[in-house]
């Protein structure tokens, strides 16, 4: 097949990676999730990093800011992955409530303790989606890149776990 110049400028090129069209958009489907997941786990660094409190506030102010910083990596991976696929990555926040599993929390008025908890119930909930979701990609959408991706994702998510995990008292 050849491609018009007015097609390629669109980013209109038919995607032919040796995965049919429908596993293709089942696997972009399940990352729009995780997409938004990131996303809620994301805004949830960004607000404790600004109204922590307390006796730790330095250490979490810089301990938060460091996973938000490495989350931001992790999202624009997943949209870009959403990309590759052939399909739109969501990027609005009403795409993002309509997408997450993962529900928002408010400040916590500045409590250490419980937006550490909330952050390992995040993480280790995202790990729980990433496990299912590496089977369903091979399984599934027959999509070892997306499932390769996810266990990388999966990996990175147990570690910001363990190192939440290790500040709780």
């Amino acid at each position: 097949m050849s491609l018009t110049t007015d097609q390629l400028t669109k980013g209109n090129a038919e995607v032919n990676i040796g995965i049919q069209q429908k596993k293709r958009e089942g696997a972009a489907e399940m990352l729009k999730h995780l997409l938004a997941d990131e996303h809620v786990l994301y805004i949830k660094l960004r607000n404790y990093h600004w109204n922590v409190t307390g006796i730790h506030f330095k250490p979490l102010h810089a301990f938060f800011e460091e996973q938000y910083t490495a989350m931001a990596g992790h999202i624009d991976d997943i949209a870009e992955r959403i990309r590759s696929l052939g399909f739109f990555a969501p990027g609005s926040m009403e795409e993002f409530k309509a997408y997450a599993r993962l529900e928002e929390t408010q400040h916590l008025n500045g409590d250490a303790q419980r937006m550490l908890e909330n952050l390992l119930h995040g993480h280790e909930a995202i790990i729980q989606y990433l496990r299912k979701d590496q089977d369903a990609a091979l399984e599934q959408y027959q999509d070892a890149g997306t499932q390769d991706f996810l266990i990388g994702l999966m990996e990175a998510h147990e570690k910001m776990a363990w190192m939440v995990r290790s500040h709780l008292v």
